[in-house]
């Protein structure tokens, strides 16, 4: 991430934490936004224009915008766009996660987005039908929608996981779902003052045990832990911690091929 698209991320947070609560209209309109622009060069182009100045390019997005989305989503998107990018992609990435960040605000008290999020990653892994109707390039888009509203709609899920993942399984941009659904519960998290912690182990946890495990990671990370729990027999043992670039990794798995190095040297 180049050094402009901090200060722009920075920037647009702040924008985002002074405009108060949003409903869920803000950002499913955010998100519908993204996928405008992602699907126009022309636009694109526009708002991440570095000669352009603010007042160019909030009455660029009025014009585009005005009118089609909600005003508190046009304020973020002014916002964001007033900003300079280091790419077009990081300029969408951006927005894109002012409207995630805009969705776990609108979710309701104690709904975890986070973990409907990590469930919904499960379920798309677990069947290859599904991750290949969610995922393929070649598939409508009508057709991914409904079927998301098939399996998280009427009352299956907070109604902003279905916007959150409806966004992510439309606009892709190049990315695999299961990477999406992940990075974005990150984001869901870290909206309502958490650290995500992937917890990989060949066999499940007790509740006991990742107790322990979240007094410890909370210690080191400084905030609250949410885990992403996977079970992955090859781990053989042991416990592997993922936590933002930050990799403990005690699994079996791990000392047996540091071993086997060792060997070898």
């Amino acid at each position: 991430m180049g050094s402009a698209t901090r200060e722009a991320l920075a920037a647009s947070r702040a924008e985002l934490a002074s405009s108060g609560r949003a409903d869920l209209s803000v950002a499913e309109d955010l998100l519908a936004a993204v996928r405008l622009i992602a699907g126009s060069g022309h636009l694109r182009t526009a708002l991440t224009d570095t000669e352009a100045d603010a007042a160019q390019k909030g009455a660029l997005v009025s014009s585009v915008f005005g009118g089609r989305i909600v005003p508190g989503a046009v304020t973020l998107l002014t916002a964001a766009a007033s900003q300079r990018w280091s790419s077009h992609a990081d300029f969408l990435d951006g927005v894109e996660e002012l409207g995630l960040r805009v969705a776990a605000d609108a979710a309701g008290e104690g709904v975890e987005l986070d973990e409907q999020l990590f469930a919904f990653e499960r379920a798309v892994a677990s069947d290859a039908e599904l991750e290949l109707s969610l995922g393929s390039k070649l598939g409508a888009n009508d057709a991914k929608a409904r079927l998301v509203e098939r399996l998280l709609g009427a009352g299956k899920a907070d109604p902003a996981t279905l916007v959150v993942v409806r966004h992510l399984v439309l606009s892709p941009r190049g990315r695999r779902i299961g990477a999406m659904l992940r990075a974005a519960a990150g984001v869901l998290a870290d909206q309502r003052g958490f650290q995500v912690a992937t917890v990989t182990t060949a066999v499940p946890l007790s509740s006991a045990q990742l107790a322990r495990l979240e007094q410890g990671l909370a210690v080191k990370a400084g905030r609250r832990i949410r885990f992403d729990t996977i079970v992955d027999p090859a781990v053989l043992g042991g416990v592997r911690v993922q936590i933002g670039d930050d990799v403990i990794d005690g699994s079996v798995a791990s000392r047996l091929s540091s071993l086997r190095q060792k060997l070898a040297g």
